[in-house]
């Protein structure tokens, strides 16, 4: 399986990688925000920019990222729009999306931009095609904040995802059971053993889905949500002690 390389990160082999997601909704609460995870162990950054109070303002985004990438100018930094219907903050029309998108990628300040999987395979397959001019990782996405699919549903998003060409196809889903954390558990285990030529990031969310953020170098997510102060998803816990379960789960594998 290969590997997706970030500056120095190399996701897909390991432990699994530590991203932090930024959500502030002014610019000073964004660069205070980044400003504090200077002295934190962590390995990409996340700017979920539907929460900022700008987000529609093209020329305000762009001024964002210049900022953000000041303060934190050599950690990999993802850009992240999640719209309301995949539990994010608002929406954006179709036109507005693919826009927001294709200039960021064409910024010079990203690294890798999240595209989701339901916005159509259109607009997904002109965004992964811009991406790729840019030199700029794609993360595609698929969120389910009610439930749990069955597991070949879940394998077959992610195959999905593959095909029209994400570096790091994601899926991330609600659990109400123990047997819906397996569920994810086992499609994830069954993803990266038969079907995946890159790395996936899987997790089950809430309390109860924790131990999938845990286990990614066990049953084969490369890629897991921590926080520092806000969460951006139900069930992130704090980077510190991410990184201690990690580190002990990795030392006795």
């Amino acid at each position: 399986m290969k590997t997706v390389v970030m500056r120095e990160f190399v996701i897909g082999e390991g432990m699994p990688k530590i991203c932090v997601p930024v959500v502030g909704r002014t610019l000073d609460r964004i660069l205070a925000q980044v400003e504090a995870l200077r002295d934190v162990s962590f390995d990409v950054m996340e700017w979920r920019a539907d929460f900022y109070e700008l987000v529609e303002d093209l020329d305000a985004v762009r001024v964002a990222l210049g900022e953000i990438r000041t303060v934190m100018p050599e950690k990999p930094l993802i850009f992240t729009f999640r719209s309301e219907t995949e539990g994010g903050e608002r929406m954006l029309c179709g036109e507005h999306y693919v826009a927001l998108l294709k200039m960021v990628m064409a910024s010079g300040y990203v690294d890798a931009v999240d595209v989701e999987l339901f916005k159509g395979d259109a607009e997904v397959a002109e965004l992964v095609t811009e991406a790729k001019k840019h030199d700029v990782k794609v993360v595609m996405s698929s969120h389910d904040f009610e439930k749990t699919p069955g597991e070949d549903e879940i394998v077959a998003r992610l195959c999905k995802m593959q095909e029209l060409g994400a570096d790091l196809p994601k899926i991330a889903v609600m659990p109400h059971s123990a047997a819906d954390v397996l569920t994810l558990l086992l499609a994830t285990n069954r993803m990266v053993t038969e079907f995946a030529d890159r790395p996936v990031i899987t997790m089950s969310m809430a309390g109860l889905g924790l131990v999938s953020r845990l286990t990614g170098e066990v049953f084969g997510s490369a890629l897991t949500f921590a926080s520092v102060g806000e969460v951006s998803a139900p069930g992130q816990i704090e980077v510190e002690t991410l990184r201690q379960v990690l580190d002990v789960l990795h030392s006795n594998k």
